[in-house]
């Protein structure tokens, strides 16, 4: 037992300390992980023998991940991706197998090698793949969605290459390891419900597995899930979770089918249930451990000493087999006309071998189809690639989608053909609401903006727009500047937004500068740079709700704005000296310990300014509400406790 804590501490610290070092870099938590198992597997030799154990049970955190994934889908989604489910998933495993294993039967590879080498290397890695599309928020893009597609048909074309691959079993390998064969069948026999079924009966069988997981997911479930929640026990519940996804995982093994794709039917199943985002918080972090320990087994599995002894061969091989896979994934993008970055983002996200990988590797070493000395070097070819696999999505970040996102904005700037007293720079969710008051307030305005797809949008619901760059002295020039009265600064970019309010009040300072700030910091610089009046994007917004949440908690609507007014006036009167202190220190300290403690007085201020009690008029703000009684708090708190001691 303490050896059992010992190594659980070994593989929870070393993902603490490497995955939070691997995000700070832009390395993404994947790559973290993998590096944790590396270091304290191979290099430092903490862990070792077990990893293989581990692996399988952390492969759990696969099946977890795809009845997330399923629960996110409803059958309509699922119906609506079948031409990319079945052409674009489809070709890419039968190209991907077709020419790996052609090259190998051209390297000298024997026909059923390379067959079963082009089967285990058309797959990619669900888990690394999946967990990354969730972190860079690339699961909407067509890139995304695509390499969903063909993931998905992955894990089905799974099931058929389990029943192909012992028919590819050699007669040498098979007396070689007769003992072996014998033992494992006899095991398998013991754990199957479909073991010595002639074909039509375990064909029946998955029939009635499948059906059942269907029709109980959609009628029994709800019965069940409203019983257990009604218990009010969380722990319950995500134990009711659990069992569920381990009971259909253990279903789909014993009939000879994929647990992962078991769970993710049943999450399809149960995407339209009330209690579908219940179960999804319920099961999400031990997918997410689960996941992190399956990488991090990943690494520590490296085996260095075979590595160093075939360094050309495993790593040739691996680049190889990467360089094949993309060059396939960029052919289907053209055909399918998948386009710009995410044409490359669906080439490189899937040019890896993947988990199931692994599972092939060893099923075919133990039906005799490879040998266990080449089943070694193919596990190092996996292994390897999935490693590098979050290096390429670091190239898509840094390289790809920078030069598409340039591309796309190097066009000409729009000739601007009419001018305007209100010139706004940012036609974003910011800028829209201002152009939009202006202009049905019969005010002429010139909307200038860098983003071409902005711009495209806004045509689209006939809001006139040019593209161009505000920044430009000829643009603005073209706009109207020196006839212009206002100029509205909506630009997401701070540092350009600063720098184009101390342009225009340089060069043009009797127009009317108004400013949006990203946050506290922005709004001084602002000032700073010589802007009429600046608003934060979320002041009055956030105000709004915290109004609304005291309403909600039983503060009277009247007392409720009166306490959103006394905040704003508070804050108005330390504004200055707030700003003046922030001015007055230097670039490199700008909030130190005297802008800090001026800031803690207004929160104390503010707090005392809360407690007081208004006996002055309705401000203009609070005009048409219905004031309270005079004595309604007392007789709300009467009410209180007359209604605990009934």
């Amino acid at each position: 037992m303490t050896g059992i804590f010992l190594q659980a501490f070994i593989y929870l610290v070393a993902a603490v300390i490497a995955v939070p070092i691997a995000k700070r870099f832009g390395l993404g938590s994947v790559l973290g992980y993998l590096i944790a198992g590396v270091v304290i597997g191979p290099v430092i030799g903490l862990v070792g023998s077990e990893t293989t154990t581990i692996q399988h049970f952390a492969e759990f955190g696969v099946v977890m991940m795809l009845f997330i994934v399923g629960l996110e889908l409803e059958p309509k989604m699922l119906w609506g991706m079948r031409h990319r489910l079945l052409g674009l998933g489809g070709l890419q495993v039968v190209v991907t197998a077709a020419v790996v294993m052609g090259i190998s039967i051209a390297l000298g590879v024997g026909w059923t090698y390379s067959l079963a080498i082009g089967l285990i290397f058309s797959l990619s890695s669900t888990a690394i793949v999946l967990q990354t599309f969730n972190e860079k928020g690339l699961n909407k893009t067509e890139g995304g969605k695509s390499a969903f597609s063909v993931l998905l048909f992955q894990d089905i074309a799974v099931i058929p290459m389990l029943a192909l691959i012992p028919l590819l079993a050699l007669p040498e390998l098979v007396e070689k390891a007769q003992s072996t064969v014998t033992a494992a069948a006899e095991h398998h026999e013991d754990l199957s419900l479909v073991a010595g079924l002639p074909g039509w009966g375990y064909a029946i069988v998955v029939i009635l597995a499948i059906a059942g997981v269907v029709v109980g997911g959609h009628y029994l479930s709800r019965p069940l899930f409203r019983f257990v929640a009604a218990s009010g026990l969380r722990e319950i519940f995500t134990a009711t979770a659990l069992m569920l996804v381990i009971g259909i995982a253990a279903l789909m093994s014993l009939i000879g089918l994929s647990p992962a794709l078991g769970t993710f039917l049943a999450g399809v199943v149960l995407a339209n249930s009330e209690f579908r985002h219940e179960l999804e918080s319920n099961i999400e972090p031990f997918k997410g451990l689960l996941l992190g320990l399956f990488f991090i087994t990943v690494g520590a599995g490296i085996n260095f000493s075979i590595l160093f002894d075939q360094f050309g061969t495993i790593i040739g091989l691996t680049l190889g087999v990467m360089l094949i896979k993309a060059l396939v994934l960029l052919i289907l993008a053209f055909v399918f006309k998948i386009k710009g970055s995410d044409r490359w983002l669906f080439a490189l996200s899937l040019a890896q071998a993947g988990e199931f990988g692994f599972v092939l590797l060893n099923y075919t070493v133990q039906n005799n189809v490879l040998p266990a000395e080449l089943g070694q070097t193919l596990s190092l070819v996996v292994a390897l690639s999935m490693f590098l696999t979050p290096g390429l999505f670091i190239l898509f970040d840094k390289v790809i989608l920078p030069r598409f996102s340039a591309a796309k904005n190097e066009r000409e700037a729009d000739e601007i053909d009419e001018q305007g007293k209100v010139i706004i720079a940012g036609i974003g969710r910011f800028g829209q609401i201002v152009n939009r008051l202006l202009t049905s307030n019969g005010m002429q305005t010139v909307v200038l903006d860098h983003s071409v797809t902005q711009i495209d949008n806004m045509r689209q619901i006939d809001i006139k727009s040019f593209f161009g760059d505000a920044t430009r002295h000829d643009l603005l020039h073209t706009a109207g500047i020196e006839d212009a009265k206002v100029f509205v600064v909506a630009i997401d970019d701070q540092e350009r937004a600063t720098e184009l309010v101390h342009y225009i009040k340089q060069t043009y300072p009797h127009v009317r500068v108004l400013a949006r700030a990203y946050d506290r910091g922005h709004h001084y610089s602002l000032r700073c740079a010589g802007a009429d009046y600046v608003i934060s994007e979320t002041y009055r917004s956030a105000l709004a709700m915290g109004a609304q949440a005291l309403k909600e908690l039983g503060v009277h609507p009247f007392r409720a704005e009166q306490q959103k007014a006394m905040f704003v006036e508070t804050e108005a009167k330390s504004k200055e000296l707030l700003y003046q202190t922030w001015r007055d220190s230097t670039e490199e300290d700008r909030f130190n310990s005297s802008y800090v403690e001026l800031f803690m007085q207004l929160e104390q201020t503010l707090g005392e300014a809360m407690k007081q009690e208004r006996t002055d008029k309705h401000t203009k703000s609070e005009r048409g509400w219905t004031p309270p009684p005079k004595n309604f708090i007392a007789e709300a708190e009467q009410m209180q406790v007359d209604k605990k001691e009934s």
